[in-house]
């Protein structure tokens, strides 16, 4: 499909999500081509759209999405690297890894988002923004790694839900040893009190 049949093409609505995704697309790919921070990027845009309206501004989910990969990019990349048939990684178009770190951080990291709309909306940035072949080419990667969803979700579950009683466990423990403290106090000054007295009686007896 040509560039003009691209524009001639009709274009369902996009949603908030959609535009979120596209923007964090955007700033994967900046940060990557200005080897900065993406995560910092992402903050400072956001600063200077709230000072400057020519600045787009920078949505919340756009804002976790960039955070959600930056913080577990080793692992994302890992995951489409292992994924990828004659291709490696940094051999791909820059728009294309931004795009598939998006998605496979949607795929592992989002229990809202179900894996199949992770893998649409990835197809149809590609279509918005890379190449022709780029769309079957991100459809294919993802369609494998798509089959990991659902245990490493239930993984990451699993793991939140023992990571919170734990924490809940360590909570009690603490309340307890401080109301044993607060006991202890008060066994002190009781014997404490006898000690004064005691003292007081033997002055008088001088």
């Amino acid at each position: 499909m040509s560039a003009s049949e691209k524009k001639a093409a009709p274009h369902k609505k996009l949603g908030a999500r959609h535009k979120a995704r596209k923007r964090a697309v955007d700033l994967l790919f900046e940060a990557e081509a200005r080897d900065v921070d993406a995560a910092d990027l992402a903050r400072e845009r956001g600063e200077l759209a709230r000072s400057d309206d020519t600045v787009t501004p920078v949505p919340a989910y756009a804002l976790t999405l960039v955070d959600g990969v930056a913080d577990n990019l080793d692992r994302v990349d890992s995951v489409i690297e292992s994924h990828l048939t004659d291709w490696t990684l940094d051999r791909l178009p820059a728009v294309d890894r931004a795009i598939l770190r998006v998605a496979v951080y949607e795929l592992f990291h989002t229990e809202d988002v179900p894996p199949v709309v992770a893998v649409d909306e990835a197809v149809e940035l590609a279509k918005a923004l890379s190449t022709d072949e780029s769309p079957a080419f991100v459809n294919g990667v993802l369609g494998r790694i798509v089959l990991l969803a659902p245990q490493v979700r239930a993984a990451a579950a699993a793991t939140a839900r023992d990571e919170s009683a734990q924490a809940e466990s360590n909570g009690t423990e603490s309340n307890g040893t401080e109301s044993n403290g607060t006991d202890t106090g008060s066994a002190e000054s009781n014997e404490t009190g006898p000690d004064a007295t005691t003292g007081d009686e033997d002055s008088a007896r001088d």
